[in-house]
Parts: structure tokens; sequence; C-alpha cells
């Protein structure tokens, strides 16, 4: 009677294991290098959320803020090896593995936030770029905002003039670095999370990014010239690896398109209601904020275009399909 007792109890436990593990949600890593709880963090906890409901549970997003797990080109690598699930960074951070993506990181193709919404989610050339991502190990599931880049130096920056002689950290992508280039810096290549450190000892004068990097990576306090260029509309879009994408059901898909399109429009939404009171808040802090003599730099950015069809993958042919994009959805929203 013992005997048969022990077994019924055994069987109870095992189905109760059982039933535990097929309960257990399946984890999906999600690397970027944002500080935790900036703008970034925040879309990507959104998603973590709505992935896990959509899902019912069967997933669940750990979010790795901070380059925890690596920088951008490494995140995108590990997209394409299967070492991480998701990742979002700048266009042009994927340019390694699309050189097309260079022509994105062209200077003033849009100048506001609803006509930089309307190229990314409406140019047919721009779609047809993220459209060759899933050869390359990775898929693109929505456009995310950073903002417009703009430069932060320790001295004053008026006019490309200014930028004659000094050295500018830059990103690993050859559009970028032509702009910064034209604008008269010399150029120093290196990950985010090394760029502090390297104004405070002098090894750069400063660096270029959205105002929402600025802030939480608190360039502002080594680098207290904050000069509103905005030299280059630089969104976020997001990626899920194919490895990862290959292994999920049909409805999951739909679950991540749905949850990474509302993060989207979380992201959009903070960003540009946010920078006002992050420029705000730098400026209290001690922070110079000031617009230059845009002009003047516009004005420096003009062989940028005629450069672009030489950097590689660029083309005549789709450097005027990508400004043919813009100037469309410029004249569909004009400044008001």
């Amino acid at each position: 009677m013992k005997r048969g007792m022990t077994i019924a109890v055994a069987i109870l436990i095992g189905i109760c294991f059982a039933a535990s593990a097929a309960a257990a949600p399946i984890i999906l890593k999600f690397s970027h290098t944002d500080p935790q709880d900036g703008l970034r963090d925040q879309a990507a906890k959104f998603f973590a959320e709505k992935v896990k409901e959509y899902t019912k549970g069967r997933y669940e997003v750990q979010v790795y803020p901070a380059s925890q797990l690596g920088n951008d080109p490494k995140n995108i690598e590990q997209l394409n090896l299967g070492g991480i699930d998701f990742t979002v960074s700048a266009t042009g951070s994927y340019a390694p593995q699309i050189p097309s993506l260079n022509l994105a990181m062209m200077p003033y193709l849009v100048d506001s936030y609803e006509q930089g919404w309307k190229l990314y989610d409406e140019s047919a050339w721009l779609k047809k770029q993220f459209d060759l991502a899933p050869s390359k190990g990775f898929r693109f599931l929505a456009t995310w905002e950073a903002g417009f880049r703009c430069l932060t130096t320790k001295e004053a920056v008026k006019t490309p003039a200014d930028c004659s002689g000094k050295k500018l950290r830059g990103f690993a992508n050859a559009m970028m670095t032509a702009v910064i280039q034209n604008m008269g810096f010399a150029v120093q290549i290196m990950p985010i999370n090394e760029v502090y450190l390297a104004i405070q000892q002098g090894t750069v004068v400063g660096q270029e990014n959205p105002i929402d990097t600025i802030i939480t990576q608190k360039f502002y306090e080594v680098a207290p010239y904050v000069t509103l260029t905005r030299h280059v509309y630089s969104p976020l879009p997001m990626a899920v690896s194919e490895i990862t994408w290959q292994s999920l059901a049909s409805a999951d898909r739909d679950a991540m398109v749905k949850a990474a399109k509302e993060a989207a429009a979380f992201s959009r939404k903070a960003v540009k209601e946010k920078e006002a009171s992050q420029l705000a808040e730098m400026t209290a802090k001690g922070a110079k904020v000031s617009t230059p003599d845009i002009a003047a730099f516009r004005k420096a950015m003009q062989p940028v275009y005629v450069e672009a069809a030489k950097l590689p993958g660029g083309s005549e042919a789709d450097v005027q399909a990508f400004l043919k994009d813009s100037e469309v959805v410029r004249k569909a929203l004009p400044l008001k």
C-alpha cells in the first residue's frame, strides 16, 4: 500500500514539474547602449512588457542597457550569430552589414520630427534597403526615435571655421565621418562608452549625438558647449535576430511586430516631447546651449552629397532616390 502511495506521489510530483516547465517563459535578450532608464531603455522595457502581454507570457524579454552585452557593432554582430535577440541603434550602425544605409546619415535630409517619421515610414528607397536585412542575419521591426544629432564641445562653435583643426569623436560610419570632416573636424572613431573619458582627458574636444544621448551620457559635463547644429536626423531602427525570428510561430511574430511598433510610438513621443526640458536641465547644470549659423553648416555640407555616391554602398542613383524621398516629405510637411 505504501509503495503504491509512493509511486502515486512521485507521479504527481512529476506532473507538477512538467507543468511548471511547460509554463516557464522563453527568455529573449534585448541589448542596447543607452544608460539605464534613458528614453531608449524606457522604450525597450515598454517593448518587453508588451511582448509578455501579447504572447500571454510565453516570451519574456530581458533588457540589458548601457553596453552590458556589447557596443553597437557588437550587438548587431550578435544578432547574426543568435547571441542576442533584439537591439536598437542608429541607422548608420547597420551600414557594415547593409552598406547602402550609409546614405541614411546624409546631412539635413529633414528639418522636423514629423518629416523624419514620414520619411522612415514611407520612403520607398529606405524600405528597399531595410528589406535586405534578413539576408544579413536580422530584420527590422520598427523605427524608434533618438532625434537630431548636435555637437557638444569644450569650446563654443558658431560656424564651421570654429571646427577647423580640432578632433571630434565619431562612430564607425563612412557617411558620418564625411559629415564631421566637412564641418572641419578631424575624426576619432571610438565606442560610445569610451567617449566621456576621452573628452575629459583631451583625446577629443567633443562629440556629436542626439540630445537624449547627450543628456543620458552626461557629455555636457565634460563638453559644456551644446550646439544645436541638427546636422543629421538619427532615428533608431529596432532589429530582431533572424535566427530568433525563424523560431517564432506566426502569432508570436505578429505579437513582436505589434509590440515593436507600439514601442516606436512611445519612443517618438517621448523623445520629441522631452527635448526642450532636457535642454533646460542641461542649461541649469551649467551647459551653454546655442544655435549656430545653420546656413553656414548647410553650405559646408554640400560636398557630402557628392561624396556620398562614392562611399561604400553609395551610387548616384541611390543618393538621388533618397534625396527625392526626403524632398517629398519636406514639401508635404513644411515647417510652420
